[in-house]
């Protein structure tokens, strides 16, 4: 049973953030107020000729850094509570701590037209906490200034959907808040919509509510042990035990429809998605049998072998076909993604990293449209991969201390 609540419990919405790492803006800057808001601009932000990409860490005491991947430059931006689990939308960082979560704002987005882009840079800041019982699961969507943020609390059982458009503004905002029977749940946003997964109905589903709160009549779909959630070009996904719920929005009306998987597939179900942002294509790992690929926009799994232990992937979903896998002997692949063959691999990166759990836990492979990203806790090294280039080590880059958790922001 869902209960309704009209209050978010916040530790404080005015944690102090540290000076940011950017200074005054650069000569690349622009004025952005002939964009307006609805091109993603935020009152105090600057638009700029690229984007300003970032690798932001977060170290085992909770110090947050940022690694301006244009100049090189590093410094320290904010502090969190100690961190067990990071989540970020390429601006924001929702840091998983004992007590909650605390979000961070890099300062830096780009906001996605389809057919051109605009880039934003501000002043990073803390924008506060956000109190519950863990484990946290955070869904976000590819816009960090409209739309919602949903937290499920695991412990708890509270489903919250966060005013996206208020923490562009520095506030923490809540448009509704539900209380759930605790379980491994989600609350996903899809446009002015947010699914929330029960799992008391049919052996699971995921429920349509509005921004508001307001359950919306018809708009349940069962989904039995629903795990992992990414936002495509298409739709927002959520893995199911037997394959993905897609949800969609157009002109005020939400879409759910359920994509199977193969009659004949016994390899475990996806339960995590990663993806070049935005792209229609999202990859996870069948256990340790293979690798899923789910195309959002043909509605189709494929299922590719494993050149080896796994232990994680990500689709870049570009024209050449690249599908990036770290290796469980700490080698990142580049893999095709119609075969599964291996086209180029690195040396082994994360040896030490590797042999514990708990750093391994925080590791993180992020592609980009040029690059890929890991990171490497033990060794104290971020390395920036070029997958096109034979899987070149394009640089690497020494950390002060453990970068236990990493975002690429400014995406």
């Amino acid at each position: 049973m869902i209960h309704r609540s009209s209050t978010l419990a916040l530790l404080t919405a005015g944690l102090v953030a540290l000076t940011a790492c950017s200074g005054a803006p650069s000569d690349t800057d622009t004025t952005a107020s002939s964009t307006g808001d609805g091109h993603g601009r935020v009152e105090g932000a600057s638009e700029v000729a690229e984007p300003r990409l970032g690798l932001t860490t977060v170290g085992p005491d909770g110090v947050v850094q940022h690694l301006d991947l244009l100049d090189g430059s590093v410094a320290d931006i904010a502090e969190v509570p100690r961190p067990r689990a990071l989540t970020t939308d390429g601006r924001y960082l929702f840091s998983e701590g004992d007590a909650g979560i605390t979000i961070v704002d890099s300062g830096r987005w780009t906001w996605d037209h389809v057919d051109h882009f605009h880039y934003y840079r501000a002043e990073p800041r803390t924008v506060g906490a956000i109190a519950g019982t863990g484990p946290v699961a955070v869904a976000t969507t590819n816009s960090s200034t409209t739309g919602g943020t949903g937290l499920f609390f695991a412990g708890s059982g509270d489903a919250v959907l966060l005013d996206t458009e208020a923490l562009s503004h520095g506030e923490l905002v809540d448009r509704f808040r539900l209380s759930v029977e605790p379980h491994d749940g989600l609350v996903v946003p899809v446009g002015s919509f947010a699914l929330v997964s029960d799992p008391q109905s049919g052996g699971g589903s995921l429920s349509a509510y509005t921004a508001d709160g307001d359950p919306v009549t018809d708009r349940t779909i069962e989904c039995a042990a629903p795990a992992g959630t990414i936002t495509t070009r298409v739709g927002a996904v959520v893995g199911c035990r037997d394959g993905a719920v897609l949800a969609t929005a157009e002109d005020g009306s939400l879409s759910l429809e359920k994509i199977a998987y193969p009659a004949d597939a016994t390899a475990p179900p996806a339960t995590a998605f990663a993806a070049r942002e935005g792209r229609p294509t999202v990859a996870a790992l069948a256990g340790d049998q293979g690798i899923w690929l789910l195309d959002t926009r043909e509605r189709s799994w494929t299922l590719l072998p494993a050149p080896a232990p796994l232990v994680s992937v990500t689709a870049v979903d570009d024209e050449d076909g690249h599908l990036l896998a770290l290796g469980a002997d700490g080698r990142v692949l580049v893999l095709d993604a119609a075969t599964g063959a291996v086209r180029a691999e690195t040396v082994p990166l994360l040896d030490a990293t590797l042999r514990s759990p708990e750093a391994l836990a925080g590791v993180e492979l992020i592609a980009d449209q040029q690059r890929a990203y890991v990171n490497a806790p033990l060794e104290r090294k971020l390395y920036e991969i070029d997958f096109a280039d034979g899987a070149r080590i394009a640089r690497t880059f020494e950390t002060a201390a453990d970068a236990s958790f990493l975002a690429e922001t400014g995406r």
